[in-house]
C-alpha cells in the first residue's frame, strides 16, 4: 500500500512538472545556508525585461493597461504564468497549473476589448491564483491528499470535475479576470505550514530556513515571488492571514457570509460553530480592494444562500479614511494573550506601530480583554467535533502517512449534539463579553467611541521554522469571534536588532518552547507582519485602516 500511495504522489507531482515548458525549466536552486532569500533579483535572472516589468506591477495598474489596450491580456497571462512556474520550481508552491487554459482566456478577453472598445469588466485581464480548494472547470482539486487525486473530493469522477465551478470561479471570470494556477496547502488544511506527500513543503522565498505559513502557504508563496498579483485563499483558524503574515502580504480574513463560499472543497464540510471564509492575498491593499470591491459588485448573495445581502460600503471607507487624515482613529495593543509570548521581532513590531501611530497623533491604548483561553477552548472543540473523521477517511483512501501538526487529526470522541450545542452557547455569550470590553473602550479613548481596531500578532514568530508550529492562538479568537481582520507587514526580522530575551519565564512548556525555537540568525531578514481586527462586516473599513497603514509605514 506505501509504495501504491508514494508512486501516485510522485506521479502527481511530475505531471505539474511536465505542465511546464520546457524553456521555462530551471535547474535546483542552491540550499538555503547559500541563497535563503529566492526574491527580487534572485528570480528576475529567469525572466526578460518584459517579463519583469509586468509581473512587478500592481493589480489595478495591471488592469488599466490591459482594460486600455497598453498591454494585452495575453502578454500578461503569459509573464504570471512564466513566473508562477518558475516559483513552483524555487519554493514547491504549485498543485495545478492551467496554463494553456489561461492563454486562450486571455486571447477571449483581448479580442472582446478590440471588438467592444471596453473591458468586459473591472478585473479585464488580471491573473488571478486560487488555493487548491476552488473547483475549476478541467483542473483536478486534490487539496493535499494523495487518495483525492484522479477523483471527485474522494469519490468516483463522474464527468461532474469536467465543469463544475466554485461560485467565486465563475464571478472572477464574470469580472475578466484570468485563471491559471491553483495553490499548495497543507492535508486538512488544518496547519500553520504548508506540507503534503506530494508537493513535500512549500518553503518561505525570502527566508528559505522557514515556512511559507498555512493553509494558504502556496498563495502567500507565489505572489512574495511575484507570480501572482493577488489570489485568493481561505481562513478557518488563520490560513490566510498567516501566510499573509509569513510572507510579506497583505491578506483579508472576511467575517463569514461577505464573500461567497458557495462550491468549495473543504474538510470536515458542515461543522457548524467557525466557518471557513474566502479572502484576497496580495503585495497591496489596493489589490485587495480591487478584487474584494469586484466581487461584492457581482451580487453573489443571489447565488450563494449563506452571503449578506451587503455591496461595498463606501461611506464606511470613507469615513475611516477622513478619521485618519484627521488623526483621530483610535487602536488597541494586543501585546500578550497570557498564554504564550511572542519572538522578538514581534515585540518590536508591535512597538514600532504604536509609535507610529502616536506620532501620527492618534490615541492608543492597551488591549487587555477578556476570557482568551476560553476562547481557544471553544475553536478546539469546534475543530474537533467529527474526532477527526473527516480526515481519517481521507487518508484511509490512499493508507499515505500523516504529516505532523495537523490539528484536526485528533485522538477525540465524536462529539454529541448535547456537547455541539453547549459549546455553540459558550461562543455566542463568548461574543456578547468581547463585543461590551469593546464597547467599553470608549471610556479610555477621549474621543466617545471605542477603538476602530485592535493590532495583534498573528503567530509569536514570525514564520514558523520546519515542523516548529507551536502555537495558533493568536489568529483562532479571531475566527471564533467572526470578526473581519486585514494582515499587515510591519518590518523585518534584524538579527542584530531583534536579540533573545534575557531571564525569560515561561507560562508552560509550550511558552517555553516557542521561545527555544527563536534562532536571530535563522530568522534574519524574515518578513514580519501584524493583524488589525475590526468588528463584525467591517471589511471596508479594515482596508481603508491597511491603506493608511501602508503610507505611514
Amino acid at each position: 500500500m506505501s509504495l501504491d500511495w508514494k508512486r501516485v504522489a510522485a506521479d502527481k507531482r511530475d505531471s505539474i512538472l511536465a505542465l511546464i515548458p520546457e524553456e521555462w525549466r530551471i535547474s535546483a536552486p542552491p540550499p538555503a545556508s547559500e541563497q535563503r532569500d529566492v526574491t527580487g533579483k534572485f528570480i528576475q535572472q529567469y525572466l526578460n525585461p518584459e517579463e519583469i516589468e509586468i509581473t512587478e506591477s500592481g493589480a489595478t495598474d495591471i488592469v488599466h493597461k490591459t482594460s486600455t489596450g497598453v498591454w494585452s491580456a495575453y502578454e500578461v497571462a503569459n509573464a504570471f504564468c512564466h513566473r508562477a512556474a518558475v516559483a513552483h520550481q524555487l519554493v514547491n508552491c504549485l498543485h495545478e497549473i492551467f496554463f494553456d487554459a489561461a492563454l486562450e482566456s486571455a486571447k477571449e478577453l483581448d479580442e472582446y476589448l478590440a471588438k467592444n472598445n471596453k473591458p468586459i469588466g473591472p478585473l479585464h485581464g488580471l491573473p488571478v491564483s486560487l488555493k487548491d480548494q476552488f473547483h475549476v472547470k478541467g483542473v483536478e482539486t486534490h487539496m493535499g491528499y494523495v487518495g483525492w487525486i484522479g477523483t471527485f473530493q474522494g469519490k468516483k469522477n463522474t464527468g461532474k470535475e469536467k465543469v463544475y465551478e466554485s461560485e467565486m470561479v465563475k464571478e472572477l471570470r464574470q469580472l475578466g479576470a484570468v485563471l491559471y494556477v491553483k495553490t499548495a496547502v497543507p492535508q486538512t488544511l488544518m496547519s500553520g505550514e504548508t506540507t503534503n506527500n506530494i508537493i513535500d513543503y512549500c518553503w518561505n522565498p525570502t527566508n528559505r530556513n522557514l515556512s511559507s505559513g498555512g493553509s494558504s502557504g502556496g498563495e502567500g508563496a507565489l505572489i512574495a515571488l511575484k507570480g501572482s498579483p493577488v489570489g485568493f485563499g481561505t481562513d478557518i483558524g488563520g490560513s490566510i492571514r498567516i501566510p499573509a503574515a509569513f510572507n510579506g502580504l497583505y491578506g483579508l480574513r472576511p467575517s463569514s457570509g461577505r464573500l461567497p463560499y458557495e462550491g468549495m472543497a473543504n474538510s470536515f464540510d458542515g461543522a457548524p460553530s467557525i466557518l471557513s471564509v474566502v479572502g484576497p492575498l496580495a503585495p497591496t491593499p489596493e489589490a485587495l480592494k480591487l478584487v474584494t470591491q469586484g466581487i461584492l459588485s457581482t451580487q453573489p448573495w443571489l447565488h450563494d444562500p449563506l452571503v449578506i445581502p451587503m455591496p461595498w460600503n463606501a461611506d464606511a471607507e470613507r469615513e475611516t479614511l477622513e478619521l485618519a487624515k484627521a488623526k483621530k482613529l483610535t487602536f488597541a495593543i494586543f501585546k500578550h494573550d497570557g498564554m504564550c509570548a511572542v519572538h522578538p521581532p514581534l515585540a518590536r513590531a508591535l512597538d514600532i506601530v504604536a509609535k507610529k501611530l502616536q506620532d501620527e497623533g492618534h490615541k492608543v491604548i492597551d488591549w487587555k480583554p477578556p476570557g482568551h483561553r476560553r476562547l481557544a477552548e471553544i475553536c478546539s472543540k469546534s475543530f474537533s467535533y467529527d474526532g477527526g473523521a473527516d480526515a481519517k477517511k481521507a487518508f484511509e483512501l490512499s493508507g499515505e502517512t500523516v504529516k505532523p501538526h495537523l490539528i484536526s487529526v485528533t485522538h477525540t470522541d465524536q462529539a454529541n449534539a448535547s456537547d455541539i450545542m453547549e459549546n455553540q452557547v459558550d461562543k455566542r455569550e463568548m461574543q456578547k463579553e468581547y463585543m461590551e470590553y469593546w464597547n467599553s473602550t470608549a471610556e479610555l479613548t477621549g474621543t466617545g467611541r471605542p477603538v476602530d481596531a485592535v493590532i495583534s500578532p498573528m503567530a509569536p514568530f514570525a514564520a514558523a521554522r520546519p515542523n516548529m508550529y507551536t502555537y495558533l492562538k493568536y489568529t483562532g479568537f479571531v475566527n471564533a469571534l467572526d470578526y473581519t481582520s486585514v494582515a499587515v507587514p510591519i518590518t523585518r526580522v534584524d538579527k542584530e536588532v531583534d536579540k533573545p530575551y534575557e531571564n525569560f519565564r515561561p507560562q508552560d512548556a509550550v511558552d517555553k518552547l516557542t521561545q527555544a525555537h527563536y534562532d536571530a540568525e535563522i530568522y534574519d531578514g524574515a518578513p514580519v507582519g501584524l493583524q488589525f481586527i475590526g468588528r463584525r462586516l467591517e471589511e471596508e473599513k479594515m482596508l481603508a485602516v491597511a491603506e493608511y497603514m501602508q503610507t505611514i509605514l
